[in-house]
């Protein structure tokens, strides 16, 4: 059962890669959150039931709703619609995908530490490459912001690789995801607003494309 939401959350990451609407972006930050509540249930429901709820009360609401939310708002707001690819295609982005997820396996099974959950370990570690990659590929605020927003997914997903046995990390790295989305998001927003009220009419045009 484990394994279903596994599946489905590296596929967003690979269709997150290659999507060039960015209300698909925030459709599959959406997704994710839903797939990140799922994984909770499912990978710590042995923990003491506070903690649990607690958890999974963070990926519901913050994750699957508030975080997509924001980003319906946002664009929204600004009326952007598609990415401008910065000189890369889609072909090439599913290229580094992979590879970022080859690379993610490979240094997954180096490791082989039984204390921790090589399959949590090895989706956070994609999650981070990938979020990495959409930083660098696209040149946009929005798609700088959902980059950060995957990575911090895959910060989440590596708390739960030793949740288990440590549960205090996942409360300590949860308070640390909603601190930094909300400190990211409003900076990302703040600067966003910025250009669309801006008299520069260029400056305008390079955030609506």
């Amino acid at each position: 059962m484990m394994l279903a939401p596994i599946l489905l959350y590296v596929v967003t990451l690979v269709y997150l890669a290659i999507t060039e609407r960015y209300r698909t972006f925030a459709s599959i930050m959406a997704v994710q959150g839903w797939l990140l509540f799922a994984i909770a249930l499912l990978r710590l429901h042995a923990i003491h039931p506070a903690e649990l709820a607690f958890i999974a009360l963070e990926t519901l609401v913050f994750k699957a709703v508030l975080v997509p939310f924001i980003l319906f708002r946002i664009i929204k707001q600004t009326k952007i619609n598609r990415v401008r690819t910065s000189g890369s295609s889609q072909f090439g982005s599913l290229v580094l995908s992979i590879t970022a997820l080859v690379v993610s396996a490979s240094l997954t099974y180096c490791i082989a530490d039984r204390s921790i959950d090589l399959v949590f370990f090895g989706v956070a570690l994609y999650a981070l490459l990938s979020g990495l990659t959409l930083i660098v590929l696209r040149s946009q605020l929005f798609s700088h912001l959902v980059g950060f927003l995957a990575i911090e997914n895959g910060v989440f997903l590596f708390s739960t690789a030793v949740g288990v046995e440590m549960p205090g990390v996942i409360g300590i790295a949860i308070l640390l995801d909603i601190l930094m989305s909300v400190l990211m998001m409003s900076i990302f927003f703040r600067r966003i607003d910025d250009r669309i009220h801006a008299d520069d009419a260029d400056a305008l045009t390079h955030v609506k494309d």
